[in-house]
């Protein structure tokens, strides 16, 4: 599973990097921050065509497409091919049939191997991808008496992660209350990075298959599952980190310092 990310490089750089429009706000709420839980704002990448101003070029309901038409439009100009966004998210998926938002608190993983068919997912593995960035995850591995090593993951390369994630727009019943739109991350079997730390992980994608995950409009948009697999070795450097990133209100940049492994 994962469930604690953390990301700190500014949106703007992160626009950089993914050749993207900064759609999400200049101040996301929560972040930056080096200790994201379910229920707090990510960040991810969709796709917006400044000519139907939704995501993957759909006829978006209210949610990223909303900003994402200004900043398309903007950004590329009428009638342009579909290019990245980065919108906000609230972490922990919310299914647009979901009676209440409370599911959510579950659903910030999805497995890969059942996305397409769990009824929670697959409209948004169908219609709805994006890519969740993060500067790294945790994960913990049990080590002897009991207790468990925190290890911090990072691409080795220092860049940014892109994970595989799916977006959702929920809006309650009635129309009253705000409506959420919601993100997420998709786990795989854990490869050699992780190995003696978890067996899943999420799914990391290369910038060559950032647009490939993100394209529903494909003549077989099930094809994406292709892109459900564990990377490479090599792609993540682990660091073993203090017990004080268990607990999610602590935050700040001594929480991935290295330390001694257990």
């Amino acid at each position: 599973m994962c469930g604690r990310i953390a990301l700190y490089s500014d949106p703007d750089q992160l626009a950089r990097i993914f050749d993207a429009v900064a759609a999400a706000s200049r101040n996301p709420s929560g972040l930056p921050s080096y200790n994201i839980g379910p229920s707090r704002s990510v960040l991810g990448l969709v796709v917006a065509s400044a000519a139907t101003g939704g995501p993957g070029g759909l006829a978006a309901p209210p949610g990223p497409g909303a900003t994402v038409a200004t900043a398309g439009v903007d950004a590329v100009g009428s009638g342009a091919a579909p290019r990245r966004v980065i919108e906000q998210f609230r972490w922990g998926l919310v299914p647009s049939w979901a009676r209440d938002p409370s599911i959510g608190n579950r659903l910030f993983n999805a497995r890969g191997e059942t996305v397409a068919k769990k009824p929670s997912f697959r409209s948004a593995f169908a219609a709805r991808r994006t890519a969740v960035l993060a500067d790294g995850f945790y994960e913990w591995a049990a080590v002897p008496g009991g207790r468990k090593q925190a290890y911090f993951l990072r691409r080795a390369d220092g860049m940014p992660l892109a994970l595989a994630g799916l977006w959702e727009h929920w809006s309650p019943a009635g129309g009253t209350g705000e409506p959420i739109v919601s993100c997420t991350i998709v786990t795989t079997a854990a490869g050699a990075d992780l190995q003696g730390i978890h067996d899943r992980m999420p799914v990391v994608l290369e910038e060559p298959d950032v647009d490939r995950w993100l394209d529903t409009t494909a003549p077989d948009p099930g094809s994406g599952a292709a892109l459900l697999r564990a990377a490479p070795a090599g792609t993540l450097l682990r660091i073993p980190v203090g017990p004080a990133v268990g607990q999610v209100s602590n935050d700040g940049p001594q929480l991935i310092e290295p330390v001694a492994a257990s």
